[in-house]
């Protein structure tokens, strides 16, 4: 009886996991707000870690205030064109009805 139930129980674990969905074509919205806020967050953390190494001695200092002033100008072109977008109205994902 025990051999049954966990024949059934593993055959019902993974047609759970693996069970496609109506249209496996489908992907999550991704609106440019969205795309946005992920880059935003991964200059955020290359500063992070440019600033790290810095301390750490990897870096000169000429390279590494080169290398800080052209992310920092990335970071404010892209929450420059997150606040237009948002003042637009765009706020990122749209709920589906």
């Amino acid at each position: 009886m025990g051999m049954i139930a966990g024949v059934v129980l593993t055959l019902a674990l993974f047609g759970f996991i693996f069970w496609p969905e109506r249209n496996p074509f489908v992907q999550a919205d991704k609106t440019r707000v969205d795309y946005l806020r992920e880059r935003k967050d991964v200059i955020y953390e290359n500063l992070r870690d440019l600033n790290f190494e810095y301390l750490a001695g990897k870096y000169p200092e000429q390279d590494y205030a080169e290398q800080r002033a052209g992310l920092e100008d990335e970071a404010a072109r892209v929450i420059a064109e997150m606040d237009a977008l948002e003042a637009r109205g765009d706020f990122g994902r749209r709920s589906r009805a």
